[in-house]
């Protein structure tokens, strides 16, 4: 089929064009658990999707059904969410690493009229869970790498499927998919997008990022999450791009290496492990000596980053919570030109973010290209974005509860702007909590300055009705090693000193009474996370805030659960 005359309006237009103008180029690298790494190219993409395509319609669904689509990463994934649009209906994407309870309740709420199941294996995700709940009668078809094989299975449909010929193709205003938000307080709500969303958003971002054909992406954060559609989905199909997909968490540093990707994004988590690893090799103290010699500097700067697979990256992101400052400086001294940005679901995550040579230490930056935001009364920033949601799925009431009667959005987050527009988070609305002495305390920040130490993981600050917050704090993987050789006294003196340096930068009535370690992993199977592994802030609380009075008595600095 020729190319459409405007091959940019949505991303089905966008691999229809790429189908005839890069059809025998690579356009997805695929590893698999038998060691095998296939190239998929953009005609044989489209073909699949085709083939696919022409299946889904033969299974004479209702006009624009929703389809879920659960499964980690792969390159079938991102085919099965062309098909489906293709095809004519709307994808709804599920968590891998979600609950039965949480996935039982999208595949109701959702009507969804047929599930294609993708990569997963039970063990570090939560298919043992999700499986029981799927809705008995509910069509399934399994892509390549799926744990069930007595459904009918994506390569079999494919080599006994005729290619789609007659397309119609959706418009930009189309309903192309619901995201279900990561939920961390209460049942997750059905964001919905239209087409427009996706290429608003890639069209956006290539203003800053100049993305080409010639870009690489590694993709390894859940494509059922707005970031990684919107960067990698959205990126690879409006530019060209390649992507690289990631096997599995044993393999990911190969995998990286292999991808040598020239755009990366990653979340704080894994930002703080790329330098523990490297601190672990190569002390700081080291580093800094090393540092200081011109000649050597260079050298094993670009060492560090050929060793992590990011030598060639031309722009790197960060997102999804904050990363401490400290760690920033170190990226930017290795070279890496580390750049925060922020975004939301509901604005297709265009929202806000830092620009190259335009950086200032602990604001995230501008808004994009068409990005209208301000700070309502409250303190509130209100966004209102050309990738704005058209709204909660069978849900108007929050829809409108959500937006203002200028069509802003409200985010939930506190903010500021600077003196050039850049914008700084400062905490949520909601999370503001009072103490017994009536002041008020912004949990966020301080949970920020807590996390920039190597030996915690995770942190939540509470205390609502206290004299003085406290802080709940998971110890790091390095940190359980070193509590097994060292014991408890050594970490504890360790942590005194967190909580010391912490409450030196707070506020008298923000200072921490006293730090608690808790003794149980926070995972996003035992919802303590979202699937975004942010704190599911209601969950922590409700398990701990019964022991906080016993606590509080003990008089302690660090108290061991």
């Amino acid at each position: 089929m020729a190319a459409t005359k405007n091959p940019k309006t949505t991303l089905l237009h966008c691999l229809l064009h790429w189908e005839v103008t890069q059809t025998h180029r690579v356009y997805m690298t695929q590893p698999y658990a038998d060691g095998r790494v296939v190239d998929y190219t953009w005609v044989e993409v489209a073909s699949q999707v085709r083939r696919m395509a022409t299946h889904l319609r033969s299974l004479n669904l209702p006009p624009r059904s929703n389809i879920a689509l659960l499964g980690k990463n792969s390159a079938h994934w991102i085919m099965a969410d062309l098909a489906i649009w293709m095809a004519g209906h709307i994808t709804v994407p599920l968590y891998p690493a979600l609950n039965g309870d949480t996935a039982g309740y999208i595949l109701e709420h959702s009507e969804a009229k047929l599930l294609f199941l993708g990569k997963m294996d039970g063990k570090s995700d939560g298919w043992n869970e999700i499986a029981p709940v799927v809705p008995k009668g509910l069509p399934i078809i399994a892509l390549p790498m799926a744990p069930r094989d007595d459904v009918p299975q994506w390569e079999t449909i494919i080599a006994n499927t005729q290619p789609l010929q007659d397309l119609k193709l959706p418009s930009a205003d189309d309903l192309a998919t619901i995201l279900y938000t990561s939920g961390s307080t209460g049942r997750p709500k059905g964001v919905m997008h239209s087409h427009g969303s996706f290429t608003r958003s890639a069209e956006g971002l290539n203003r800053m990022l100049h993305l080409s054909a010639n870009d690489r992406l590694l993709s390894y954060l859940p494509l059922a999450h707005v970031a990684e559609r919107a960067l990698v989905e959205s990126g690879s199909l409006y530019n060209g791009c390649r992507i690289f997909f990631a096997d599995k968490l044993d393999t990911f540093p190969a995998d990286l290496r292999r991808a040598t990707p020239t755009i990366f994004f990653s979340v704080p988590r894994l930002w703080t492990k790329f330098y523990l690893g490297v601190n672990q090799k190569l002390p700081l103290a080291k580093q800094k000596k090393l540092f200081a010699i011109p000649f050597v500097s260079k050298i094993i700067k670009k060492k560090i980053l050929t060793q992590l697979g990011l030598q060639d990256v031309r722009v790197a992101l960060t997102g999804s919570a904050p990363l401490p400052q400290e760690l920033m400086n170190w990226y930017r001294k290795l070279g890496l030109d580390l750049l925060e940005v922020y975004g939301m679901s509901e604005n297709f995550a265009y929202s806000h973010g830092a620009q190259p040579g335009n950086v200032r230490d602990g604001w995230i930056g501008q808004a994009y290209a068409g990005v209208e935001s301000r700070i309502d009364n409250n303190g509130e920033l209100l966004v209102k974005s050309p990738c704005q949601m058209t709204g909660y799925y069978k849900m108007p009431e929050k829809t409108a509860e959500e937006m203002t009667e200028d069509g802003f959005f409200r985010t939930g987050d506190r903010g500021a702007f600077d003196e050039i527009g850049r914008v700084r988070i400062t905490g949520r609305v909601k999370e503001l909590f009072k103490t017994s002495k009536g002041k008020y305390v912004a949990p966020a920040p301080i949970e920020n300055r807590i996390g920039s130490h190597p030996v915690v993981e995770s942190s939540c600050v509470t205390g609502s009705g206290l004299a003085q917050p406290f802080a709940l704090v998971m110890l790091s993987p390095e940190a359980h090693q070193r509590l097994q050789s060292g014991g408890q006294a050594a970490m504890g003196g360790e942590l005194q000193i967190v909580l010391d340096r912490v409450n030196k930068e707070l506020e008298d009535h923000e200072q921490l009474d006293f730090l608690v370690v808790v003794n149980e992993p926070w995972t996003v199977e035992n919802g303590f996370l979202t699937p975004t592994l942010k704190i599911k802030r209601n969950i922590i609380e409700e398990r701990y805030m019964p022991q906080a009075e016993k606590w509080s008595e003990l008089k302690r600095a660090v108290i061991w659960q």
